[in-house]
């Protein structure tokens, strides 16, 4: 009984530790400024004794308030930047105010603060050019000097706590690269790491952390922070998203500011309340003022930005309007500020590619800070969240093929007509002939969906590097029929009129135009949702043209018999020949929550029922361009083998 009343005061204890947590998300205004009546520490420089640089070398070191021999502290080293040496963060940041200011407040636990100079030279001064080759190198020398020479003279000289639990390494620009190369670096000597507005001698981001899950169990804060203008921000955000990928947790703390000892001296206030005591990882995507503008943000447009969390900043100047919303299925009600601009902050968003759009006084519009795309029948907004699952469809170092803009006479239409066709990398000097994926789009979409917001291209790359697909050529089409009226005016007119399309105009403009070969084991038809459909019509009733299908979150209504009757009778009647012509019949579904699911579920046990052969698919996402992505990504590797 006593162990267990033991057991819950532990808890209780540690409960109330993270609770007390509630961390501000900035300094306020005077935490850099010298307050009267508060204990204050203490600054010496000292000199010790350095093998690695063969001569004695400075140090400035500040000790707590308080601070007493009979007491053992942890220790954080706090580096400065390409220009400065062990009095930097004195004279420009006054760690010791900062410092002073939140122990008298009880926000951070009694440290040693050690301000070394990290450029790991005999002649160690910031004179001179900076960038010197030897200088520069001298940074990176300074990881055996604090290793084996600093760190032992610390924890000699004072009362130090000497496990990695209780040491921490910090720094700012150049400091910063060196806190998180050496930190990251040695792991079973630091357990708290921070970069500020970390400089380009950071190493890239699967050098720092090769072991993920090494890194997981080890770090208990690993904080990377920078300002929203500063020009180096690409180290943070480059590393962040590796960390992001691979689920290290960390804070990615951004701040409205540039390269100067405002971000600097924030970043250290932030930073030195998380050390030394329980911390919740749960709550680190909150630690932050600003986001990262989106990656279909129009060029230099800061909003909309993705926090942490894929939550969304909206912010929009719209001064006349009376009422501003934002759509992402969800609507968000914004609000206005005194200079006219219209803020809101969205839950979590979904991964992958949104569509969304302004309401402006009820009237849709596009955001004019994001990319357009045309989707729900006109053009919108879309924005592209982070994805931990995309590495499949990102913009990769390898050979990248083509998509070209074709514009055709159809005889099927007696119109013109246009396709997008991606060419594989190395088709312009092949002698060979390609296979070709005819790709269809969904309603309220057109032939540019599976190029712009399908990322086609980026995910056959991938896979053509990874030798996980054949080379192939994918002809995009457009699916619109003339004013059949996209998915509400579906019928057996609007498939015959598509099937017609494909076979006497795309088909021959392709097999005309292109290196490809003009055979059924060498054409696949595939869609998703209103494409799903016409890929069933004209895939199945023309199964000898084909060697494989892939419906993408569809299938035959199961409330129209009218449509879907005869669907199922062809099935029926010609089971045998299209199990015989189709090598792969492959469905796909977005969940449960794709609105899809229940037709497909039905559908497919008719396929059951006749002894039609497929294979199944299914990745949550719901009736979504993540889903579809996934699907292709999928489903290429099994064609034409």
């Amino acid at each position: 009984m006593k162990k267990n009343l033991l057991s819950i005061l532990a808890l209780v204890i540690m409960t109330s530790s993270l609770l007390a947590q509630k961390i501000e998300k900035e300094g306020p205004k005077g935490f850099d400024q010298v307050r009267t009546g508060i204990p204050n520490g203490k600054v010496e420089s000292l000199e010790y004794s350095s093998k690695t640089v063969g001569t004695n070398r400075k140090v400035t070191v500040y000790t707590p308030p308080g601070f007493s021999k009979s007491k053992k502290y942890p220790v954080l080293y706090l580096l400065h930047g390409i220009g400065g040496d062990e009095k930097e963060w004195l004279n420009g940041g006054s760690p010791q105010v900062i410092l002073d200011n939140l122990y008298s407040e009880g926000k951070i636990e009694p440290m040693i603060v050690v301000m070394p100079n990290g450029r790991a030279m005999k002649e160690d001064s910031a004179a001179g050019n900076i960038m010197a080759p030897d200088k520069v190198q001298a940074f990176a020398t300074f990881e055996k000097d604090l290793l084996n020479d600093l760190i032992p003279f610390i924890e000699k000289k004072y009362p130090a706590l000497k496990d990695r639990e209780h040491r921490a390494i910090a720094g700012l620009s150049m400091g910063g690269g060196q806190s998180l190369n050496f930190g990251l670096g040695n792991l079973d000597k630091f357990a708290w790491v921070g970069g500020f507005s970390s400089a380009p001698n950071t190493k890239m981001p699967q050098e720092l952390v090769p072991n993920p899950e090494d890194a997981k169990k080890k770090l208990k804060l690993l904080w990377i922070s920078c300002g929203d203008n500063d020009g180096l921000i690409y180290n943070s955000k480059r590393t962040h998203d590796y960390l992001f990928k691979n689920d290290v947790p960390h804070i990615y703390y951004i701040e409205p500011g540039v390269h100067d000892f405002k971000v600097w001296k924030n970043g250290l206030y932030m930073f030195s309340q998380f050390l030394f005591k329980p911390v919740d990882s749960s709550a680190f995507a909150k630690y932050t003022i600003l986001g990262t503008p989106a990656e279909t943000n129009i060029r230099n447009a800061k909003y909309p930005q993705i926090l942490p969390d894929n939550r969304v900043i909206f912010k929009v100047k719209a001064p006349e309007a009376v009422k501003v919303q934002i759509d992402l299925g969800k609507k968000y009600d914004m609000v206005k500020d005194s200079e006219g601009i219209w803020n809101v902050t969205t839950d979590v968003v979904n991964k992958g590619f949104n569509y969304y759009s302004l309401l402006i006084d009820g009237v849709a519009v596009a955001d004019p800070a994001s990319e357009t795309f045309y989707g729900m029948g006109r053009m919108a907004s879309g924005i592209e969240i982070p994805n931990k699952e995309g590495d499949f469809y990102a913009l990769n170092n390898v050979p990248h093929g083509e998509i070209s803009i074709k514009k055709y006479f159809s005889k099927a239409t007696n119109s013109w007509r246009e396709m997008y066709v991606y060419t594989p990398p190395g088709y312009d000097k092949a002698t060979e002939k390609y296979p070709v994926l005819y790709l269809l789009h969904g309603g309220g979409e057109d032939q540019r969906g599976w190029a712009a917001q399908g990322k086609a291209n980026l995910i056959l790359d991938n896979l053509i590097a990874e030798n996980k697909a054949r080379p192939m050529v994918i002809a995009m089409l457009d699916g619109n029929m003339g004013n059949t009226g996209g998915i509400a005016g579906f019928n057996e007119n609007a498939l015959k009129a598509f099937e017609n399309e494909l076979k006497n105009g795309a088909i021959p403009f392709v097999e005309s135009n292109f290196k490809v070969a003009a055979d059924a084991k060498n054409r696949a038809l595939a869609g998703l949702s209103m494409g799903g459909l016409q890929t069933l019509y004209a895939g199945v009733k023309n199964s000898d043209m084909f060697s494989s299908i892939g419906v993408f979150s569809s299938g035959w209504w199961a409330n129209s018999q009218e449509l879907s009757g005869p669907q199922y009778e062809f099935m029926k009647n010609n089971t045998a020949a299209i199990n015989s012509n189709l090598k792969e019949f492959w469905i796909s579904m977005g969940g449960k929550e794709d609105i899809a699911y229940e037709n497909c579920k039905i559908m497919m046990s008719r396929f059951d029922e006749m002894g039609i052969k497929y294979k199944y698919s299914e990745y949550s996402g719901g009736h979504s361009w993540p889903v579809w992505r996934h699907d292709l990504f999928m489903y290429t590797p099994l064609l034409f083998k």
